[in-house]
Protein backbone atom coordinates (compact mmCIF):
# COMPACT_ATOMS: atom_id res chain seq x y z
CA UNK A 1 0.00 0.00 0.00
CA UNK A 2 1.23 3.42 -0.76
CA UNK A 3 2.18 6.29 1.48
CA UNK A 4 -0.80 7.79 0.16
CA UNK A 5 -3.61 5.23 0.33
CA UNK A 6 -2.28 4.92 4.04
CA UNK A 7 -2.33 8.26 5.13
CA UNK A 8 -6.25 8.03 3.42
CA UNK A 9 -7.15 4.98 5.28
CA UNK A 10 -6.04 6.39 8.35
CA UNK A 11 -7.90 9.74 8.22
CA UNK A 12 -10.82 7.79 6.94
CA UNK A 13 -10.51 5.91 10.37
CA UNK A 14 -9.64 8.96 12.80
CA UNK A 15 -12.92 10.78 10.60
CA UNK A 16 -15.16 7.73 11.76
CA UNK A 17 -13.72 7.33 15.22
CA UNK A 18 -14.28 10.97 16.14
CA UNK A 19 -17.72 10.74 14.71
CA UNK A 20 -19.15 7.89 16.60
CA UNK A 21 -17.49 9.38 19.76
CA UNK A 22 -19.55 12.33 19.00
CA UNK A 23 -22.46 11.71 17.84
CA UNK A 24 -22.51 9.59 20.55
CA UNK A 25 -21.96 12.73 22.99
CA UNK A 26 -24.18 14.63 21.25
CA UNK A 27 -26.31 12.88 19.45
CA UNK A 28 -27.08 13.27 15.27
CA UNK A 29 -28.94 17.08 15.87
CA UNK A 30 -25.83 18.69 17.87
CA UNK A 31 -22.70 16.69 16.34
CA UNK A 32 -21.67 19.28 13.65
CA UNK A 33 -18.52 18.56 10.95
CA UNK A 34 -16.50 21.11 12.85
CA UNK A 35 -16.55 19.39 15.94
CA UNK A 36 -15.86 16.25 14.37
CA UNK A 37 -13.01 17.41 12.53
CA UNK A 38 -11.64 19.28 15.65
CA UNK A 39 -11.72 15.56 17.03
CA UNK A 40 -10.01 14.23 14.49
CA UNK A 41 -7.74 17.29 14.40
CA UNK A 42 -7.81 17.61 10.79
CA UNK A 43 -10.03 20.30 8.61
CA UNK A 44 -13.81 20.10 8.25
CA UNK A 45 -13.22 20.20 4.58
CA UNK A 46 -11.34 16.72 4.54
CA UNK A 47 -14.34 15.36 6.77
CA UNK A 48 -16.60 16.40 3.66
CA UNK A 49 -14.20 15.31 0.71
CA UNK A 50 -14.23 11.66 2.44
CA UNK A 51 -18.19 11.57 3.23
CA UNK A 52 -20.01 14.30 1.42
CA UNK A 53 -22.08 15.31 3.91
CA UNK A 54 -23.12 15.04 7.28
CA UNK A 55 -26.34 12.35 6.98
CA UNK A 56 -23.45 10.18 4.92
CA UNK A 57 -20.70 10.39 7.56
CA UNK A 58 -23.53 9.81 9.78
CA UNK A 59 -24.78 6.46 8.12
CA UNK A 60 -20.99 5.27 7.64
CA UNK A 61 -20.40 5.76 11.44
CA UNK A 62 -23.41 3.97 12.19
CA UNK A 63 -22.85 0.86 10.43
CA UNK A 64 -22.67 -2.19 13.03
CA UNK A 65 -23.07 -5.83 12.85
CA UNK A 66 -25.33 -6.90 15.35
CA UNK A 67 -23.31 -9.82 15.51
CA UNK A 68 -26.71 -11.59 16.95
CA UNK A 69 -26.32 -15.60 17.59
CA UNK A 70 -27.52 -18.59 16.04
CA UNK A 71 -30.54 -19.04 17.92
CA UNK A 72 -31.46 -22.55 15.63
CA UNK A 73 -27.93 -24.02 17.67
CA UNK A 74 -29.60 -22.84 21.23
CA UNK A 75 -31.79 -24.72 23.44
CA UNK A 76 -35.03 -23.86 22.71
CA UNK A 77 -35.92 -22.72 26.22
CA UNK A 78 -33.21 -20.70 26.20
CA UNK A 79 -33.51 -18.62 23.46
CA UNK A 80 -35.23 -15.33 24.74
CA UNK A 81 -32.62 -15.04 27.70
CA UNK A 82 -29.46 -15.94 25.13
CA UNK A 83 -30.96 -12.95 22.65
CA UNK A 84 -31.48 -10.70 25.84
CA UNK A 85 -27.89 -11.21 27.20
CA UNK A 86 -26.16 -10.75 23.84
CA UNK A 87 -27.90 -7.36 22.79
CA UNK A 88 -26.62 -6.53 26.23
CA UNK A 89 -22.99 -6.78 25.83
CA UNK A 90 -23.45 -5.57 22.49
CA UNK A 91 -25.21 -2.12 23.94
CA UNK A 92 -22.10 -2.24 26.70
CA UNK A 93 -19.14 -2.87 24.71
CA UNK A 94 -20.37 -0.58 21.60
CA UNK A 95 -21.08 3.38 22.27
CA UNK A 96 -21.89 3.23 18.26
CA UNK A 97 -25.42 1.59 19.15
CA UNK A 98 -26.18 4.41 21.75
CA UNK A 99 -25.19 6.62 19.24
CA UNK A 100 -27.68 5.44 16.97
CA UNK A 101 -30.20 5.11 19.21
CA UNK A 102 -29.97 8.89 20.32
CA UNK A 103 -29.92 9.83 16.63
CA UNK A 104 -32.60 7.61 15.53
CA UNK A 105 -34.94 9.64 18.21
CA UNK A 106 -34.05 12.89 16.65
CA UNK A 107 -33.56 12.18 12.78
CA UNK A 108 -35.39 10.43 10.45
CA UNK A 109 -32.66 9.50 8.35
CA UNK A 110 -30.73 7.97 11.36
CA UNK A 111 -34.42 6.34 12.61
CA UNK A 112 -34.53 4.56 9.10
CA UNK A 113 -31.46 3.06 9.17
CA UNK A 114 -31.64 1.88 12.51
CA UNK A 115 -34.80 0.20 11.48
CA UNK A 116 -32.20 -1.19 8.48
CA UNK A 117 -29.68 -2.55 10.86
CA UNK A 118 -32.11 -4.33 13.52
CA UNK A 119 -34.71 -5.44 10.64
CA UNK A 120 -32.60 -7.00 8.41
CA UNK A 121 -30.45 -8.68 10.69
CA UNK A 122 -33.13 -9.78 13.31
CA UNK A 123 -35.71 -11.25 10.57
CA UNK A 124 -33.73 -13.91 9.34
CA UNK A 125 -32.10 -14.71 13.18
CA UNK A 126 -35.98 -15.21 14.25
CA UNK A 127 -36.73 -16.95 11.54
CA UNK A 128 -35.05 -19.93 12.20
CA UNK A 129 -37.10 -20.58 15.71
CA UNK A 130 -40.30 -18.76 14.96
CA UNK A 131 -43.02 -21.89 14.74
CA UNK A 132 -44.44 -19.65 11.94
CA UNK A 133 -41.73 -18.29 9.82
CA UNK A 134 -44.03 -15.89 7.98
CA UNK A 135 -44.71 -14.31 11.28
CA UNK A 136 -40.43 -13.02 11.76
CA UNK A 137 -40.96 -9.94 10.94
CA UNK A 138 -43.52 -9.26 13.03
CA UNK A 139 -41.83 -10.84 16.03
CA UNK A 140 -39.39 -9.00 15.24
CA UNK A 141 -40.74 -6.00 15.29
CA UNK A 142 -42.25 -6.69 18.70
CA UNK A 143 -38.54 -8.09 20.04
CA UNK A 144 -37.18 -4.58 18.48
CA UNK A 145 -39.49 -2.34 20.78
CA UNK A 146 -38.22 -4.66 23.95
CA UNK A 147 -34.63 -4.57 23.57
CA UNK A 148 -34.57 -0.97 21.91
CA UNK A 149 -36.92 0.18 25.24
CA UNK A 150 -34.85 -1.34 27.39
CA UNK A 151 -31.69 0.26 25.64
CA UNK A 152 -33.03 3.72 26.00
CA UNK A 153 -34.16 3.33 30.02
CA UNK A 154 -30.82 1.83 30.64
CA UNK A 155 -28.10 3.77 28.72
CA UNK A 156 -30.14 6.83 27.62
CA UNK A 157 -32.29 7.73 30.14
CA UNK A 158 -30.28 6.06 33.23
CA UNK A 159 -33.69 5.14 34.96
CA UNK A 160 -32.53 4.31 37.97
CA UNK A 161 -34.16 0.71 38.62
CA UNK A 162 -33.51 -0.59 35.01
CA UNK A 163 -30.08 0.84 35.58
CA UNK A 164 -29.57 -0.93 38.82
CA UNK A 165 -30.72 -4.43 37.49
CA UNK A 166 -28.11 -6.77 36.76
CA UNK A 167 -27.86 -8.64 33.29
CA UNK A 168 -28.90 -11.33 35.02
CA UNK A 169 -31.86 -9.81 36.21
CA UNK A 170 -32.42 -8.08 32.98
CA UNK A 171 -31.72 -11.35 31.31
CA UNK A 172 -34.73 -12.80 34.09
CA UNK A 173 -37.56 -10.33 33.59
CA UNK A 174 -36.77 -9.43 29.31
CA UNK A 175 -35.47 -13.39 28.29
CA UNK A 176 -39.17 -13.89 29.37
CA UNK A 177 -41.35 -11.49 26.99
CA UNK A 178 -38.42 -12.22 24.18
CA UNK A 179 -39.31 -15.82 24.80
CA UNK A 180 -43.07 -15.44 24.02
CA UNK A 181 -42.04 -13.19 21.06
CA UNK A 182 -39.28 -15.66 19.72
CA UNK A 183 -41.09 -19.64 20.24
CA UNK A 184 -44.51 -19.04 21.30
CA UNK A 185 -47.57 -18.74 19.59
CA UNK A 186 -50.14 -15.71 20.40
Amino acid sequence: MSGRARRSDETRAAILTAARERFAADGYERATIRAIAADAHIDPAMVMRYYVSKERLFAEAARLDLRLPDLSEQPRHRVGELLVRHMLARWEGDETMVAMLRAGATNTSAAATLRTIFLNQLIPVVATVCPEPGQAAVRSGLIASQVLGLAVCRYILHLPPVVDMTIDEVALWIGATLQRYLVENP
